[in-house]
């Protein structure tokens, strides 16, 4: 297996991590991986602000778009998939260079997560049920009788995680503790530089905003009403997208447009100040900038710099485009 350099890029939505992955695989010989847990999803190019086509054909994208929103995709599934892409690009001399703004995965991609076999939609479906029909009080009750370590850090209200235990049980017969306390899957084994793009909140902000109107644009509301004709159990992920749950109330006519813009523009920016928290406070960046505009150089003198230390050093590097700003994603 070959060892060579990872960089990932991080930072909440609309901070321009789409362009910057872009522009630094071409610059630097890289092929682009996702990792967003919502643009996974095939059906959710808009609304998960995946890279659009034109970039898609520019440059190798990988593990956008691979999953039908009828399915549930775990960060262990993502994580394993990952991996290959990483065995894959090196074998073929390239460099991956991860992009995303889901904590989790990046987290998991670095340290690596506990291996617990998947759960059938079967068992999911049950747990579910009980945990509907008892409410959280008992249903963690009965958690705590099977598996107290797990039941006493978690609160009666803490739904997914409660079902989700109660399922590994039902699945596994072994506590969902027990599995986290076992051998891990994952972890980074190649030298990584983390690159941290962290916009001003103002800035940030109105980005958001504007991400909206252009989803809007772009076909929003045809990309939800072809996930509506679809029929899915409300609970699934991409049911949860940001934005869908506004939208469909506005198909139905519960929502007008213009509620259904303030609403979903909010949840957007309380998205990306969820993100950006998260980031400032659980993820260690080689190099943060705020504007890439004005940071080009600092950024591509430190990615130089790092990649001289590896053995996958490219010798034809390629400027910036002069126009280069933060981007939508």
């Amino acid at each position: 297996m070959t060892i060579g350099p990872v960089i990932i890029v991080a930072g909440p939505t609309a901070s321009g991590k789409s362009v910057l992955g872009l522009e630094l695989a071409r610059r630097f010989g890289g092929v682009v991986v996702n990792a967003d847990s919502l643009q996974v999803y095939r059906e959710l190019r808009i609304l998960t602000a995946r890279p659009d086509a034109k970039a898609e054909a520019a440059i190798s994208h990988r593990l956008y778009g691979m999953v039908p929103v009828s399915e549930r995709f775990s960060v262990g599934q993502w994580l394993t998939m990952a991996q290959r892409e990483i065995n894959s690009v090196h074998k073929a001399g390239g460099l991956p260079i991860f992009v995303g703004g889901t904590g989790l995965y990046i987290r998991s991609l670095i340290t690596g997560i506990a291996h617990i076999p998947e759960v059938s939609a079967a068992v999911r479906r049950e747990a579910t049920k009980l945990y509907q029909q008892l409410g959280g009080v008992t249903f963690r009750a009965r958690l705590a009788a099977r598996d107290p370590k797990t039941a006493a850090r978690l609160q009666d209200g803490d739904k997914q995680r409660l079902i989700r235990a109660w399922e590994v049980l039902e699945a596994t017969g072994r506590p969902i503790s027990e599995w986290q306390s076992g051998k891990s899957l994952g972890g980074l084994k190649s030298p990584f530089f983390v690159l941290a793009i962290m916009p001003p909140r103002a800035k940030l902000y109105r980005e958001c905003d504007l991400r909206f109107e252009s989803m809007l644009r772009a076909g929003a509301l045809e990309e939800v009403a072809s996930l509506e004709r679809l029929g899915l159990d409300p609970s699934l992920p991409a049911m949860k997208a940001l934005g869908v749950p506004a939208l469909f109330s506005h198909l139905r006519g519960d929502l007008s447009l213009d509620d259904t813009r303030q609403i979903v523009c909010q949840a957007i920016r309380n998205y990306a100040k969820r993100q950006y928290t998260w980031f400032r406070n659980q993820l260690t960046a080689d190099i943060e900038v705020a504007d890439l505009t004005i940071s080009q150089r600092d950024v591509t003198d430190a990615l130089s710099r790092f990649l001289l230390t590896t053995s996958q050093q490219r010798t034809s590097v390629a400027p910036f485009p002069a126009t280069s700003s933060v981007g939508k994603s």
